[in-house]
């Protein structure tokens, strides 16, 4: 199904009920009182304690019948679907089935590997852990299942093979010494020869063939770095046009640029942002103004982005504004100032878009995500809980938030911590998060993660 066309031709029709949302699986669930896996590393004289075990990364392959996560540890752990495969009969039975019924999806452990190892810079004498950043799978040939996973510095493209009663992967290539930024971003391309990878300055184009050669296609480094008002926050190519990509920035805006149009794309870019309200202005707009993730759907016409307190859904082809806001955060309003003090206002959540293009979902606080319908008219906004038992009451939507320029200021953190409550009263736990989530390509399934956890749900 086309997602853009969905949603364009859907606003003629009856609008669909929310969707009712159940548990389907849990991998890594932690028995009461379990703590998390916690590794003490002293190298000179610096303690960072950090949980490896926390999923740090979620992809569904293009056909979703792969999964992968990653984590703070450097590992990679694939899932394999498993409902879908011991369906039998001839095409006749097949097509009496009822393609509308809802199946109970059922994924098992396939393998997992170490991707990453802590590496150290000698050069800035700087630690880099090996928390997965990004997965994205890439193109399978010959049964054989190829991804990239990238930490901080160092991208690696993976080759997972049948061997015997066991799976093995092989690191097929390492890209390296590209980034002087920390890494945010890769995104394949769709003509399966080239990726992009994205740190806060830069943004380079690989061939997956060559590791020892990028081309810098973005670079918003100023001369002097004191004129710095902006960086990069996420990037991904358009899912069909292999011509098209693209990022967004720390001051909210989104920038559609074309690989034909110059080697350095800088000032070649078709922008997208909102308006600054009058009057609107606060301390806090500029923080919360920053895009933590941006979203393709499956059609390339529409782009989902998540700043701190909304998602926003963009048309290409209208620069002048999102076509739709779904509030996820506005009642937190009154309480930046203590998640600043805890520094829970640069948290960074990720977004997806369903298939059909017909829902967009995010995460928040308390182990709790969001799920809102797309199509005109709609008022789906659906509270789940990462937990066995996920319906929960929806928070009601309020007016919509003001926004304004943003920089990348970020004054010095400190430590104060205050609960919250969301609009119904409930306690809101600003150190249990949902960052990471993903919505399978073509059915009602979304896998998320809460700290070590992944759950999975259907509708």
């Amino acid at each position: 199904m086309n997602g853009g066309d969905e949603v364009v031709a859907a606003s003629g029709r009856s609008l669909r009920p929310p969707l009712e949302w159940k548990f389907s699986q849990v991998f890594g669930e932690r028995a009461a009182g379990e703590e998390i896996q916690e590794v003490c590393d002293d190298h000179h004289g610096l303690r960072n304690v950090f949980a490896v075990d926390i999923i740090s990364a979620i992809e569904f392959d293009k056909t979703g019948d792969h999964l992968a996560t990653g984590d703070r540890g450097g590992r990679v752990v694939l899932f394999e679907r498993t409902d879908t495969k011991d369906v039998g009969g001839s095409r006749r039975d097949l097509e009496r089935i009822d393609h509308t019924v809802s199946r109970h999806p059922e994924f098992r452990y396939k393998t997992e590997f170490q991707s990453h190892e802590p590496e150290f810079d000698y050069l800035k004498s700087l630690e880099i852990e090996e928390k997965i950043n990004k997965i994205r799978w890439c193109q399978t040939a010959n049964s054989a299942l190829f991804l990239l996973s990238t930490n901080d510095k160092t991208i690696k493209f993976w080759k997972v093979t049948s061997h015997e009663t066991s799976l093995v992967a092989r690191c097929r290539r390492v890209y390296a010494h590209a980034h002087d930024y920390h890494i945010n971003s890769i995104s394949n391309n769709s003509d399966g020869e080239t990726f992009i990878s994205a740190d806060d300055l830069r943004i380079n184009l690989w061939n997956l063939e060559i590791s020892n050669q990028s081309f810098n296609i973005v670079d918003v480094k100023p001369a002097n770095m004191e004129d710095l008002t902006e960086v990069i926050t996420s990037a991904e190519f358009h899912p069909t046009h292999c011509n098209l990509l693209a990022y967004s920035s720390s001051k909210g805006c989104i920038r559609l640029i074309d690989l034909r149009q110059s080697a350095l794309l800088d000032s070649h870019a078709k922008i997208f942002e909102e308006p600054e309200q009058p009057g609107s202005k606060s301390f806090f707009t500029e923080i919360i103004a920053s895009i933590s993730d941006i979203k393709f759907g499956r059609d390339g016409r529409y782009i989902l982005s998540r700043d701190y307190m909304t998602l926003k859904l963009w048309d290409i082809n209208m620069d002048s504004g999102p076509v739709a806001t779904f509030q996820v955060h506005e009642y937190l309003r009154p309480k930046l100032c203590d998640l600043y003090e805890n520094d829970s206002i640069f948290d960074k959540f990720e977004c997806c878009l369903s298939g059909d293009g017909l829902r967009v979902a995010t995460g928040s606080y308390s182990n709790l995500f969001r799920v809102f319908g797309c199509v005109p008219g709609s008022t789906e906004a659906t509270t789940l809980e990462a937990s066995k038992n996920p319906m929960r009451k929806p928070v009601p939507t309020p007016s919509r938030p003001s926004r304004s320029l943003s920089s990348i200021t970020r004054v010095v953190r400190r430590g104060a911590e205050s609960p919250s409550v969301d609009a119904n009263g409930n306690s809101i736990d600003s150190t249990t998060k949902l960052l990471h989530l993903a919505w399978h390509p073509s059915e009602n399934s979304i896998a998320c993660a809460a700290a070590n956890s992944l759950y999975m749900y259907y509708a």
